[in-house]
């Protein structure tokens, strides 16, 4: 049997850019910055003040007033991708019969909802066990969005989470493409949602001096690639795609927007937080994902890179990018959401993955932003600094990396019938 061909036929995403996918779609192709001083919680104690947070978010379109406050913030930014991914794809309110046991959903987080567990922690310790919420737990643990998204809309199919730091809404996605290709779905709710923005996760990441402290200039403060980086910006929201057999779409008559023709999942198995010298699981990675395409570097025009402006990070990406493409690297349009939206952890790869379909359709490199000074390593690459680059992409991969050595690479093409 012929191995089935995947679709996308929906997406749905939050992000400090924008609530939805054009709006986040509109400020990547304009170069804006959804990086600003931290609001959500006084963060003068912090080295690290800033953050890309979302703003103005509201659920109530899918939960009401009691189940917002029952249900953790990364949860509540799943439900609302997930439920603009499903509208895209012209799937019901809720799904029933034979169209709900042939779904199944993965949506992944780094963190699970940590703010939910922060604030559990604080009760017991201020004012004891007896005190904390009942919903402590079913808030606060990492599988639980995936279970919402099911019990909100109705998907009866394989239903799970991915945690695998930065690389989660990657390895969703592509767990989700290889669940359907097997059969035992034939339609896939993927991607990652986060919130994590809370005084001691931020604090954290600021004291493994993994963070910019660029708190005078927030929007400059994310700068991948430039020589000046200082470390990445935590940002906040989902990504999510509705993955479909390609079989199931035509027959629902549902709208290919792209299609999925490889994935890519690697260890380091080398350092906790650093990349292996010269990004080679990032290079095993996009060689497995273009094996699996049956694709050559040569049929690639663009990469969403990781890039998450830290040191060693970016400069191992960059070498990955390198061995990949040999002597062909320059001609590849590479950029880096990251510089806009910051780091938002689990939900990254999923959101980004959705950017590198868009650029696909719109034939529309977003722009590296607060790319200056270009690391030495960069030299001679397309890295699109400064605007958007207007050129025809017909297959494209987005990559992802993750604290603990994982590496995930998907590879998309251009939906041609």
């Amino acid at each position: 049997m012929s191995a089935r061909r995947i679709v996308v036929t929906g997406m749905g995403m939050v992000t400090a850019l924008g609530n939805d996918v054009g709006s986040t779609w509109d400020g990547l192709v304009a170069g804006r910055s959804g990086v600003r001083t931290i609001e959500s919680f006084d963060p003068s104690r912090l080295t690290a003040r800033i953050a890309a947070e979302v703003r103005g978010f509201d659920a109530s379109g899918v939960l009401d007033r009691k189940e917002v406050r029952r249900t953790d913030r990364y949860i509540q930014f799943g439900l609302v991708a997930a439920r603009q991914a499903m509208d895209q794809a012209g799937l019901p309110d809720r799904l029933e019969g034979a169209l709900a046991e042939a779904t199944g959903v993965i949506l992944g987080t780094g963190l699970g909802g940590v703010g939910t567990l922060y604030d559990g922690m604080s009760t017991n310790a201020l004012r004891g066990p007896d005190r904390i919420s009942p919903f402590l737990v079913p808030m606060g643990i990492p599988n639980v969005g995936a279970g919402q998204i099911a019990i909100n809309f109705g998907m009866l199919g394989p239903n799970f989470a991915t945690v695998s730091a930065c690389a989660t809404g990657g390895h969703a996605i592509g767990e989700a493409s290889e669940t359907i290709r097997r059969g035992d779905a034939d339609v896939m709710v993927a991607g990652g949602a986060e919130a994590g923005i809370f005084e001691p996760l931020v604090g954290g990441f600021a004291a493994m001096r993994a963070l910019s402290t660029r708190n005078d200039d927030p929007e400059a403060a994310s700068r991948p690639f430039d020589a000046g980086r200082d470390g990445f910006v935590c940002g906040e929201g989902a990504g999510v795609v509705i993955l479909e057999a390609l079989d199931h779409a035509v027959a629902r008559g549902a709208e290919p927007l792209a299609e999925l023709v490889g994935y890519g999942a690697t260890a380091d198995a080398s350092h906790i937080t650093l990349p292996a010298p010269g990004g080679i699981g990032a290079v095993r990675a996009a060689r497995r994902a273009l094996e699996k395409a049956a694709l050559s570097p040569a049929d690639i025009d663009h990469v969403n890179a990781h890039a998450t402006s830290t040191p060693e990070g970016d400069k191992a990406e960059l070498q990955a990018i390198r061995t990949i493409f040999g002597d062909e690297a320059g001609r590849v349009a590479v950029t880096a959401n990251k510089s806009m939206l910051g780091h938002t952890l689990g939900a990254a790869g999923a959101i980004e993955a959705i950017a590198t379909i868009l650029a696909i359709r719109e034939g529309v490199v977003p722009p590296t932003v607060n790319l200056t000074q270009t690391d030495p390593a960069g030299e001679g690459l397309d890295l699109t600094p400064g605007s958007a680059s207007h050129r025809e992409i017909r297959a494209a991969i987005s990559n992802s990396f993750g604290f603990g050595g994982q590496n995930t690479a998907l590879v998309f093409t251009r939906w041609v019938g």
